[in-house]
């Protein structure tokens, strides 16, 4: 039982062995993911079967739509949230057991941790299998398609090395850009009374780094310093 699943899920398998028709399934084509590590799955079809939980003394059965899948797994089904609440069902992963309201009592369903320890080693083995087996796949198709563009970096890599004094690492780089070029302004609302915020105080570490950069842009004559201004703002660190 999987309560973070959406869905009911069937293998086609379970139902071969079961007897079921195929006749029986109806038709959707809607996907789903999570199921299939790595890949989108398709339903071939969804199937409402009876669902039954406890004993001969004290049991409860409720239908399920399920959504019926082709490729193999090592479960037998899937039963998500739809039929925990069809079921109205508790399950307590701890302890490994799950419990829903019966016609005689609570109903409690479990297992031993040794059977829940080898399922899991089982669904790990074979999950690692099929991310191997499309990794591979993958790796394969890529090194074919990509060779020709690894090339490209490459060339490309080594231009920009070779042309990195064109790039501006620091303000001073640049000096003496017109103001048409860039300059950034505050829009605001024409007659607004500007408003000078509260003082915001920093520790030693950020004061040094703010102190460093605004020595940066001095030196570069982007900013310069005004006394008595009408509108103030705290300055921001990135």
């Amino acid at each position: 039982m999987d309560e973070g699943s959406g869905l009911n899920i069937m293998y086609a398998k379970t139902l071969n062995e079961m007897g079921v028709d195929r006749m029986n399934f109806r038709p959707i084509r809607a996907p789903f993911h999570g199921v299939v590590t790595g890949k989108q799955a398709v339903p071939l079809g969804q199937i409402d079967l009876p669902v039954t939980f406890g004993e001969r003394s004290n049991y409860r059965t409720e239908t399920l739509t399920f959504d019926v899948v082709g490729f193999l797994e090592t479960f037998h089904a899937i039963l998500g949230r739809p039929c925990y609440a069809k079921f109205m069902a508790v399950p307590n992963y701890t302890y490994i057991k799950l419990k829903l309201p019966g016609p005689r009592g609570v109903i409690t369903v479990g297992t031993s941790f040794q059977r829940a320890y080898e399922c899991e080693v089982e669904c790990c083995g074979h999950a690692t299998a099929i991310v191997a087996s499309g990794e591979l796949a993958a790796l394969r198709e890529k090194v074919t398609e990509e060779a020709p563009n690894a090339e490209k970096e490459s060339a490309l890599v080594d231009f920009l090395r070779d042309n990195k004094d064109i790039f501006a690492w620091k303000p001073s780089d640049m000096p003496g850009i017109p103001r048409e070029v860039a300059e950034h302004t505050l829009k605001i609302h024409p007659g607004s009374k500007p408003v000078k915020q509260c003082l915001c105080r920093f520790d030693e570490e950020k004061r040094r780094a703010i102190g460093e950069e605004i020595g940066k842009l001095l030196a570069a004559g982007f900013i310069k310093e005004v006394h008595h201004p009408e509108w103030l703002a705290n300055p921001i660190l990135v």
